[in-house]
């Protein structure tokens, strides 16, 4: 079946402009519609004996009822094309389960398989968290939406008449009803989203990095105690290791080996070695 679907990718890249859905949609619906008897002639040669032109042919001559029944699945906000990608998955599958024995229509069969796939993709990705998982809640979900009206909630009466007609529960009806209302939440607001939507964004439920006020003192005891305990060591040096030190370090004007080598008559070398020294002895004396 792998090399079948291969070619009938190439056949429709050859019929219309790569990436154009409304070439696509041309070049399916003027694939000739197959009888019943060529129908059941390509159906069993792909039964029994696998022939892969054979099955080919038949799901070639059956993409345009993918796009029609795809086309009524927009109302979810996915792209129609991702759509028609997984009916035709299920049109595939339901090639490869055909039985001509029956006497049953190619399309009658494959309408199943077709909107079994669509509904597993519009359930994985209409929304981030799963709003349909047990079999009466996918059924719901699809059919909720076909049953209310108008944008506005279902009265009580309502509300118990699509339980019914459903075979579930109202609060079932209500539940879904809500999840169906509801939308996803960007974790972090974008720059030009509304001011509701930045205050009821998750970022802004997360706690600040500094607002602890145990971590706050903290922190400031650690900072007060390490100024203390470098003021310490530094009264231990001599003075010119200690404006070596100040001057190198601990100014916003810092002046630079050979600028302190001229001052002190000595060669840069040196004062690069009073450096290493006296940080040295700045490090045994803190860890005291």
């Amino acid at each position: 079946m792998t090399k079948a679907i291969a070619t009938m990718t190439h056949d429709l890249a050859v019929a219309g402009p790569v990436g154009s859905l409304d070439a696509y949609i041309h070049a399916v619906g003027s694939i000739p519609v197959l009888s019943k008897e060529d129908e059941q002639s390509l159906a069993r040669r792909f039964r029994d004996h696998e022939d892969l032109e054979a099955a080919r042919e038949l799901v070639m001559a059956h993409l345009r009822f993918v796009v029609h029944i795809a086309k009524g699945y927009t109302g979810y906000g996915l792209p129609i094309a991702d759509l028609i990608q997984e009916g035709n998955v299920g049109l595939m599958k339901a090639v490869k389960r055909f039985d001509p024995d029956y006497d049953v229509r190619l399309v009658s069969f494959a309408v199943h398989w077709i909107r079994a796939e669509i509904h597993e993709f519009v359930l994985r990705n209409w929304r981030i968290v799963k709003v349909a998982t047990t079999k009466a809640q996918r059924k719901l979900f699809f059919n909720l939406r076909k049953s209310k009206k108008s944008l506005a909630w279902l009265s009580h009466a309502e509300t118990q008449a699509v339980a019914k007609d459903l075979g579930v529960s109202p609060k079932e009806v209500t539940e879904m009803e809500r999840r169906l209302s509801s939308r996803d939440a960007v974790f972090d607001p974008v720059p030009d989203s509304s001011d509701e939507d930045r205050v009821y964004s998750p970022a802004a439920f997360l706690p600040s990095a500094d607002s602890d006020p145990a971590t706050l003192v903290e922190n400031e005891d650690w900072h007060d105690d390490a100024t203390s305990r470098m003021s310490a060591a530094l009264e231990k040096l001599d003075d010119r290791s200690r404006r070596i030190l100040e001057t190198r370090w601990l100014t916003e004007d810092k002046l630079t080996l050979h600028d302190l080598a001229g001052e002190y008559g000595v060669s840069a070398e040196r004062i690069r070695q009073i450096e290493s020294n006296a940080i040295r002895k700045l490090r045994t004396s803190m860890a005291v």
